[in-house]
């Protein structure tokens, strides 16, 4: 249902090789560049991470209250990826464990530019 996110970022270089590189062991890379948006992904018929410069040229402010979350497929990936952005400069934002009883496992950071991210695991 969703076709991608957008996400406004202060540097393209740094945004790209920060989700390109925590994404990549998921086969996602830069898809299509256009200068100052980018899409990140598997493939364009799938859903996609976009970081862009801000159309009307004004500073990026992340949202208070917005988030994507990235599906992990267990816990140890939750562990894992979280692991891996705080290691490529993004900062916590709720470190790893079971949200809700049995059902949500769960980590949360905040990118490079303040934008939250969550990893999650459904099970």
């Amino acid at each position: 249902m969703i076709g991608y996110v957008t996400i406004g970022v202060s540097d393209m270089a740094r945004a790209k090789a920060f989700y390109t590189d925590l994404l990549g062991d998921f086969g996602a890379k830069v898809l299509l560049d256009l200068d100052r948006i980018a899409f990140i992904g598997k493939s364009m018929d799938t859903p996609m991470l976009a970081v862009c410069t801000p159309y009307n040229g004004e500073p990026n402010h992340p949202g208070n209250g917005n988030m994507f979350a990235i599906p992990m497929g267990s816990k140890d990936a939750v562990d894992q990826h979280y692991k891996k952005a705080i290691e490529l400069g993004a900062t916590c934002d709720g470190e790893p464990g079971q949200r809700i009883p049995g059902q949500f496992y769960g980590a949360y950071v905040k990118d490079l530019d303040g934008n939250k991210v969550a990893f999650f695991y459904f099970g």
